[in-house]
């Protein structure tokens, strides 16, 4: 397969969009892209995940928050990727802790089920990947798109109720999403594979005003929308958590280390002490 290369305008770095876009239901209706026919069941789903990537963490925890481990099976691809794609244990770099085989379609690369679900797939590849056992395909590979899903969807296979995205804080929980994504989620590869110097000091800029700023949220609220967890604080946490082991030095967004906020430092322990967080 055709390696493809990381989109860069202007010397500012461009995340791709998604290329699967259906959504699980729990009747199986269309949802708000894609197509019918991908009903909420036991067993049927999986997901690709890797533990490296912040945009799959995601799903790994709603997938814990609401109870569906034994409702929707996951494989783990190596925290390394090669060119080709991202690999599965035991092809290319060998066995890995935590890194599984495709427990499903039996492939060494990632790549092999896009082209699996599309013969004619020749884009970036990506995780996390919710596959379709059943109709053999990819339901959809965007994380935003995959957490809401499971925290929904699946509600008559868990007995596990907590609404992440409720009705009455949606317009806000969509606000905040869009400026921590703009400037912190994306923000920080933005910086991280900028190739001019005005782009990563745009990265960079938005990436700190936009963290004082959530600072000084957290000065008067315990999370993101007050006092209840939602969406919102899980699409930052999955940042914050690597934001001093990876992003300072990886990513060159040094200006200063989470642990120089203390609510936000604060905030992001809490978060990871929640039960099924740390696994």
């Amino acid at each position: 397969m055709e390696h493809k290369q990381l989109k860069i305008v202007k010397g500012e770095f461009v995340r791709t969009e998604s290329g699967f876009r259906h959504w699980v239901t729990p009747d199986g209706k269309a949802g708000p892209t894609g197509d019918a026919g991908f009903a909420a069941e036991a067993g049927r789903y999986h997901l690709y995940v890797s533990y490296a990537c912040p945009w799959a963490h995601r799903t790994l925890i709603f997938r814990a928050l609401k109870g569906l481990q034994a409702v929707i099976s996951v494989s783990v691809v190596h925290p390394l990727m090669p060119e080709e794609s991202w690999v599965f244990a035991g092809a290319r770099f060998g066995d890995y802790p935590g890194a599984t085989e495709d427990h499903v379609n039996h492939a060494a690369y990632l790549y092999e089920n896009y082209r699996l679900a599309d013969p004619d797939f020749n884009a970036l590849v990506t995780v996390p990947v919710l596959w379709d056992k059943q109709r053999k395909t990819i339901v959809n590979n965007e994380s935003a798109d995959i957490i809401r899903m499971l925290n929904s969807a699946f509600d008559d296979h868990t007995d596990i109720d907590d609404d992440y995205y409720p009705a009455e804080l949606r317009e806000e929980i969509d606000r905040i999403n869009k400026t921590v994504y703009d400037n912190v989620n994306n923000g920080v590869y933005r910086c991280g594979f900028a190739r001019s110097q005005q782009a990563y000091d745009r990265a960079y800029e938005r990436l700190f005003s936009t963290l004082d700023e959530l600072e000084q949220t957290l000065a008067s609220r315990r999370y993101l929308l007050g006092e209840k967890i939602t969406e919102a604080d899980w699409r930052l946490f999955t940042t914050l958590v690597r934001f001093d082991a990876v992003y300072y030095n990886h990513f060159k967004t040094n200006k200063k280390r989470l642990v120089d906020y203390p609510k936000l430092w604060a905030y992001t322990r809490e978060l990871y002490q929640l039960p099924g967080i740390a696994d």
